[in-house]
């Protein structure tokens, strides 16, 4: 059980199809800011079958899978591991935050392993990531209004510069917001 969720998530795990080498959360529980109606977004890596692997037809390298239980929106997505190491070895920061969060569902070696080759792929070119994905978000508040888009642009401005000043990665906004001394608005 996660402590910030009321809920077991271990059956999660147990249901799904091929074996998972980590599940954790992510989405507004790991960045801080959950609300109510938050959904429970849950990330990780499954193993396909070699049979999958060894035939004329492109496997389902990522599965995606949202239901309710227990009141709550469950939303899993997990990537084969073959498209997972592309995607760390692609500098994309998003794998990263899933694979380091400290929110962990299901755990084993593989996931260990992973996280300690972790600090070998983050380079400088992590920051086109965040900066991308913060123009994005930007781009969404000015149109909309709304809270949650400004809220990911400042968590992801500041978890790419801690990123890059720090080479750890951090994307709990509360955590960002007490280190790095942001502006009185923000919340923490």
């Amino acid at each position: 059980m996660i402590d910030n969720l009321d809920i077991d998530l271990a059956p999660v795990v147990a249901e799904q199809p091929d074996p998972l080498l980590f599940v954790t959360v992510s989405g507004a529980h790991l960045y801080g800011f959950p609300s109510q109606d938050s959904d429970v977004d849950l990330r990780g890596v499954h193993l396909l079958p070699a049979a999958d692997l060894l035939g004329l037809r492109e496997p389902e390298e990522t599965r995606s899978k949202t239901w309710v239980r227990y009141g709550a929106e469950l939303d899993l997505v997990t990537h084969d591991l073959r498209k997972f190491v592309r995607l760390m070895l692609r500098r994309n920061g998003y794998v990263l935050e899933q694979l380091l969060s400290p929110l962990v569902v299901h755990t084993g070696a593989a996931h260990r392993e992973l996280s300690a080759l972790a600090p070998g792929v983050i380079t400088s070119h992590h920051a086109h990531h965040y900066r991308g994905f913060a123009v994005t978000q930007w781009r969404l508040f000015e149109k909309t209004g709304e809270l949650k888009p400004l809220l990911y642009t400042f968590r992801v401005l500041l978890t790419g510069i801690h990123l890059m000043r720090t080479g750890e990665v951090q994307p709990h906004l509360p955590t960002l917001i007490k280190e790095w001394d942001a502006p009185a608005y923000i919340p923490s």
